[in-house]
């Protein structure tokens, strides 16, 4: 949501200035690539970039392939296949070896695309966002699917979009961006469906020294953290300038105050053992799918014994989702290397890993997606 926010601004920034534009999305990625599906890079006709689809291989192809665009005003789709394991692809010092399927497009600084993409992201609404990139419908034409039902746009056919809308609907669940082949009127359209979820939100619950760096690191990433604690004097932006939204709340309380969705991730790390206890009590009774707990194991298990004797019921669910002792085992203990495992930690749950070395990973360093082909 970060980058996708500062091309948003840097749209109007060089709108403002007159300039010509053309923005590539990756669509599709197969092997080892630096990026994934719905990483964006916006070039001008001035040459400047903003955002990135590789770790530098392709962005000086792709202004290439932009300028061209830019020029004709005509989307097109490039494919780079880099998985050659011979000097054709190491000599030229590429730095993966996958293939990599772009859909570069001319900027339309009025397109209505674009305020729906921020009013998506401002407001945290999920949104599917559907393009033609393929196929017999206009190139680059778009149907939005919010997660309430509303839908904003159309791929120029009712029965088209339909089709569009439930795929949507499927990728929102999934959370996974992909290219699908949908039945038209004239033949099979390709479109690229993108999911487009609400960032992760960080809920930190105590404003001590050590949350501070675990503030700082989460909203580098661009999540929506917010702070918790009792002590109103803490709760500033001076102390936290990464945090979106600060929430005074005594510990027993605080749960019901915190807005809660299923991406959302609790750190309780008071250091008050009785204050965790109730902060722990509360959010077992929210959706949120992860609470870490600083401190020892037998700390934790404590709690948790002491609020079942007091008739809370823990189940294996629950404990599923609690993380005690939280974060990675880095091996560090000062603040700012104990937010790394935090945010680290959160960062695995969330892509449904298990963490570890990649080096000892079998097979690819991420999931592949699939491209889904025709669906009534």
């Amino acid at each position: 949501m970060k980058e996708l926010l500062e091309i948003l601004d840097a749209i109007d920034k060089f709108a403002t200035e007159g300039q010509q534009m053309a923005l590539t999305t990756i669509i599709g990625v197969r092997g080892s690539t630096y990026r994934r599906e719905g990483a964006r890079l916006l070039c001008t006709q001035r040459q400047q970039m903003v955002g990135n689809i590789s770790g530098g291989c392709l962005e000086s192809d792709v202004m290439v392939v932009s300028e061209e665009v830019m020029h004709t005003g005509r989307p097109r789709m490039v494919t780079y296949d880099l998985t050659a394991d011979d000097d054709a692809v190491w000599g030229l010092g590429l730095g993966c070896n996958g293939a990599v399927d772009l859909f570069v497009e001319p900027v339309d600084p009025a397109s209505p695309v674009l305020p729906i993409l921020r009013d998506a992201i401002s407001n945290e609404r999920p949104l599917g966002l559907i393009t033609v990139v393929d196929g017999p419908a206009p190139l680059g034409a778009r149907l939005a699917v919010y997660g309430d039902g509303r839908r904003v746009g159309t791929l120029g056919d009712g029965a088209l979009d339909d089709r569009a809308d439930r795929a949507a609907r499927t990728v929102l669940k999934e959370g996974t961006s992909r290219v699908q082949s949908l039945p038209a009127p004239n033949g099979e359209v390709k479109v690229f469906i993108e999911a487009i979820r609400p960032a992760v939100r960080l809920v930190v619950c105590g404003a001590g020294h050590d949350a501070i760096p675990v503030v700082n690191v989460a909203s580098m990433l661009g999540w929506r953290v917010v702070v918790v604690d009792q002590r109103e004097r803490y709760l500033t932006h001076e102390r936290f300038s990464g945090a979106r939204e600060f929430i005074k709340a005594e510990p027993i309380e605080a749960a019901a105050r915190v807005p809660i969705d299923s991406r959302t991730y609790v750190v309780v790390m008071t250091h008050n053992y009785l204050h965790d206890r109730d902060l722990l009590r509360g959010f077992l009774n929210t959706d949120a799918p992860y609470v870490g707990m600083l401190g020892p194991r037998m700390r934790t298990e404590k709690m948790i014994s002491e609020l079942q004797g007091l008739g809370v019921p823990v189940t294996d669910r629950d404990r599923g989702r609690i993380f005690g002792p939280v974060g990675l085992d880095l091996g560090g203990d000062g603040p700012e290397e104990i937010a790394m495992a935090v945010v680290g930690e959160i960062l695995a749950v969330e892509g449904g890993r298990r963490a570890g070395f990649l080096r000892e990973r079998a097979g690819p360093i991420h999931t592949q997606s699939t491209v889904v082909g025709r669906r009534s």
